[in-house]
């Protein structure tokens, strides 16, 4: 009696169509390639995980079941995020060129955005919830009939795959990907509460400051080019809590919580209404605030409306200095 052979459970049987012969039948399957094509490309199974809309446990069993399909180790992992090996490299570019190509079709083949009325913006943490809702009322007036789908995050959009219309980014240089406009190249400076200033005493120097429970993103090095670039090598160790994102450290300051450090932009109406003070007198810019869309749809009456509408809204924005000088 022949004993039935034994095949991987992802893999097609024989007696299914394309599964004898050919390269089509020996195909991973595609959520683990989508799941390892992100990890890939962002470096991080958090950032995969943030993008596909699925947890970090959820991304991480795919990598892991690709990789046992393939029977290699595809991906290294250390202090440093997630590196692929040389199989994870040849592997990566595959996939990366197909789903390249899958975009490319279907971006061909569907109505073009103004068509759809749909406008997805992807924008940092920190506008998006402190300095967009209070204006989004001005925004939709300035795109009737539109869909305004507004994503917080601080990932950089793939035109090409579609996943936005247009993004509002921060950094130091201009992205490449798309076509991009400096809206404003911002100052950045500490706040706190009236009631921890209360409680703390007064900050006169930024020896004072760095001594301070400072709030923290994913890690404390911008505190420490914020006091470099204000005049004051930090302390080996800088106390207070890591949030991750600009925006958790705001509501931690306007909690009482410590200080954080924030942008015009982001704590203009707080400053304004007295929940934050800013402490000390610097002017140091870390960096600014990009509006990025693809080149090919740069011109779009709704690329081009909503790109308007911002530079009018950031220009009428209180809240000190627009850049350092």
């Amino acid at each position: 009696m022949t004993r039935p052979r034994a095949r991987h459970p992802d893999r097609p049987s024989d007696d299914l169509p394309g599964g004898s012969g050919g390269a089509r039948g020996r195909l991973p399957p595609l959520s683990m390639l989508r799941a390892f094509e992100a990890v890939g490309r962002h470096g991080s199974m958090r950032r995969a995980a943030d993008e596909l809309g699925v947890s970090h446990t959820v991304v991480s069993r795919h990598v892991q079941n690709l990789q046992d399909w393939f029977g290699l180790r595809l991906v290294e992992t250390g202090p440093r995020g997630v590196v692929l090996t040389e199989p994870g490299l040849r592997v990566h570019a595959a996939a990366a060129a197909a789903f390249d190509r899958i975009a490319e079709a279907t971006a061909e083949l569907l109505p073009t955005r103004a068509g759809a009325r749909q406008l997805r913006l992807w924008c940092v943490p920190g506008l998006a919830s402190r300095w967009l809702p209070p204006r989004l009322s001005g925004l939709q007036a300035a795109l009737p009939d539109v869909e305004i789908v507004v994503r917080a995050t601080t990932d950089r959009p793939d035109f090409r795959r579609g996943d936005a219309d247009a993004a509002i980014l921060f950094g130091e240089e201009a992205p490449d990907d798309g076509r991009a406009l400096l809206v404003e190249r911002t100052r950045i400076f500490p706040v706190a509460a009236p009631d921890w200033l209360t409680r703390h005493g007064r900050i006169d120097t930024l020896a004072d400051l760095a001594r301070c429970v400072l709030l923290h993103e994913d890690s404390r090095e911008q505190w420490r080019r914020f006091l470099r670039a204000a005049g004051h090598e930090p302390p080996s160790t800088l106390q207070g809590p890591r949030l991750w994102y600009a925006s958790s450290a705001h509501e931690a300051a306007l909690a009482g919580q410590g200080v954080a450090l924030a942008t015009r932009l982001q704590a203009a109406d707080d400053l304004a209404a007295g929940r934050l003070v800013e402490l000390l007198d610097t002017d140091v810019c870390l960096g600014g605030y990009w509006f990025v869309a693809a080149s090919a749809r740069w011109t779009a009456p709704v690329i081009r409306r909503l790109h308007d509408w911002l530079q009018a809204e950031v220009a009428a924005t209180g809240g000190g200095r627009s850049s350092a000088a």
